[in-house]
């Protein structure tokens, strides 16, 4: 038997199949092989085309069982990871209204300030674990505000992953993770938040059919089974946002387990099991994938959009016909601190450590007869990792103080550079696993299907690949406080 894990990035669709019995990925696939590009009308907008995702999982399913290295009719269940707090919305026809407003989108920003003033601070953070902010919520009232021709055409909305799941299966569902992340979900009294929808305006019939994350959410159509060479009628038994799906692939699923990843944002991922949250919203509060109204474990998430993307963008700016190896073997000729040169890594929208507020990348102290592309692709990866340190110290001062973090062998921790500036600055380990979001999702789907005993048993055989500790704590840390004096000056 073989599971299909389906991962909608920002950049690409990201597919793998898993066998049940070997838990081992025996075929994977990207689509397309370029980054997808990100629709910016205006300064602080952010939009993809919800069909654009829906060609590209089709063109991905089809690249990898174009690999022959399995038998598609062997697939007997479906999991779907998606970017987290887009918005998208339908018609009664399944018809999408607009292309969605994605999660580094800022133009909610006072929309969702607004809220959080007038339901009032204490009952949003104790009730949402969240100030309204700039999630899917919000997102929906800008429409209903600005584009009151679409609001009124709305039949139902979703998270990216329930309309990928719609595509598939016809049936549309939610659960409670996806709505907290909306910030729809009111913990304390475990039902959809009467506060938000009464202050927004917003009509209960707009939201899917509520059903636990592992769970069956629709049957694969007949239709699109035979184009995609799969079985009719197998069941999607999975969906998650893209960091509770990470968290999950590297069987962080109890309290004071955490996790990484850095793609194109940033996250530190921790599991508790209170109704915690920051003062200041500058760390989000989600339901995790086991989380129940009987079990309660959230996953605390911190986000730093200008990550990945920072990486990417000088890149593509300073050397665009090179790979990222080699980018990487570049940065590592480069001593500790890159010779004077900071970069602040913040240039993809409105950052939640900084309670929402836009400060934009900064490339400080260039000196032109001494720095070169190397130079500055390592102040990147440094300035990256110093962004995961500052908003790691934030989340000690809420109670969570990992001693160790796990991570996929995947994006930034494929370099060295990165790794060793990440554990330094952090002052923690990092434990280094082969796996990834699509992966992550495949298992999703198996425990989803119950074809394992319990969501540990999905995880028995993934043995860690490295452990890297910290060697040069302080060194960093001489740099690291270079960089913060430098943050101070833009917040």
């Amino acid at each position: 038997m073989l599971l299909l894990g389906i991962d909608i990035g920002t950049s690409s669709i990201k597919v793998a199949v898993v066998d049940v019995q070997t838990q081992e990925c025996v075929a994977s696939a990207q689509y397309p092989e370029t980054e997808t590009a990100i629709t910016s009308l205006q300064t602080g907008w952010a939009e993809q085309d919800p069909n654009m995702w829906w060609d590209h999982v089709q063109q991905a399913i089809l690249k990898v069982n174009a690999t022959q290295q399995y038998n598609p009719a062997n697939i007997v269940a479906i999991g779907i990871a998606y970017q987290m707090h887009g918005l998208v919305c339908v018609d009664k026809e399944q018809k999408v209204l607009r292309d969605s407003i994605i999660w580094c989108d800022s133009r909610a920003v006072e929309i969702g300030n607004k809220a959080f003033e007038a339901i009032g601070e204490e009952k949003c953070l104790s009730h949402l674990l969240n100030s309204p902010g700039n999630f899917t919520a919000s997102k929906l009232a800008w429409v209903k505000e600005h584009e009151p021709h679409i609001y009124e055409q709305i039949d139902q909305v979703m998270l990216p992953g329930d309309f990928i799941a719609m595509k598939l299966t016809g049936e549309i569902t939610t659960s409670i993770s996806a709505l907290s992340e909306g910030v729809f979900w009111d913990f304390r009294n475990k039902e959809l938040s009467v506060d938000i929808m009464d202050h927004f305006g917003f009509s209960s019939s707009i939201i899917p059919t509520i059903k636990d994350v592992f769970s069956e959410h629709g049957l694969l159509n007949g239709a699109i089974a035979q184009r995609l060479s799969l079985p009719a009628n197998i069941p999607v038994t999975y969906k998650a946002g893209d960091q509770p799906n990470n968290a999950l692939s590297l069987n962080v699923l109890q309290p004071g387990e955490v996790a990484a990843t850095a793609g194109t944002s940033g996250v530190i991922y921790g599991v508790g099991d209170t109704l915690s949250y920051d003062v200041q919203s500058r760390i989000n509060g989600f339901a995790h994938v086991n989380h129940t109204n009987e079990q309660t474990r959230i996953g605390t998430l911190l986000c730093i959009n200008g990550t990945g993307i920072a990486n990417s963008f000088s890149k593509k700016l300073l050397a665009a016909d090179i790979t990222y190896p080699t980018v990487n073997e570049a940065a590592k000729q480069i001593p500790i601190g890159s010779e004077g040169l900071s970069v602040l890594p913040f240039g993809n929208g409105a950052e939640r450590i900084f309670n929402n507020r836009t400060i934009g990348a900064h490339y400080q102290n260039i000196n032109f007869n001494v720095h070169t592309q190397a130079h500055i692709f390592r102040a990147v990866q440094e300035g990256i990792a110093f962004s995961f340190r500052y908003g790691l110290d934030i989340m000690k001062e809420n109670g969570i103080n990992p001693t160790v973090i796990r991570a996929g062998k995947a994006n930034l921790f494929l370099s060295d550079v990165f790794i060793s500036a990440f554990v330094n600055a952090t002052n923690v380990p990092i434990e280094l696993y082969q796996t990834d979001g699509a992966v992550g999702a495949a298992k999703g789907a198996g425990i989803g299907a119950k074809f394992f005993a319990s969501e540990r048993e999905a995880f028995r055989r993934m043995g860690v690949l490295n452990v890297v500790e910290p060697t040069v704590h302080e060194a960093y840390n001489e740099v690291y406080e270079g960089w913060k004096e430098l943050l101070m000056k833009h917040i």
